[in-house]
């Protein structure tokens, strides 16, 4: 089954406090394990900045999709991410599950 992974994320002091040099040198360890995750079937589906001005807009400044294949790929995702530190610099939120169609989601929302 397909998973999928919605994360909300903000800069904490630590993000803010590096410098240019420091930052790029983060995303190079971000680039570099994405290879393997890739290999995995993960896909990053879209990223970008919350659009603040939206109806009930989360209070995150940014925003990521991705897609796994499976449980096993979406723990790996999520574990790869940790390992880089990323939660060090960014407060995050996850969301992940079962992706389907709307009317099985409307049938979840009918049983809660």
């Amino acid at each position: 089954m397909t998973y999928y992974l919605a994360e909300l994320y903000s800069p904490r002091p630590a993000w803010l406090a590096l410098d240019q040099a420091s930052r790029g040198e983060f995303f190079e360890t971000v680039g570099a394990g994405m290879a393997p995750l890739i290999a995995r079937g993960i896909e990053p589906l879209a990223s970008g900045e919350v659009e603040s001005t939206a109806l009930h807009s989360a209070s995150q400044q940014f925003f990521a999709l991705w897609r796994a294949p499976d449980q096993a790929s979406m723990d790996a995702l999520l574990s790869a991410i940790a390992d880089t530190g990323w939660h060090e610099y960014f407060e995050t939120i996850n969301a992940t599950g079962v992706g389907g169609d709307l009317n099985r989601h409307l049938g979840q929302l009918a049983a809660a």
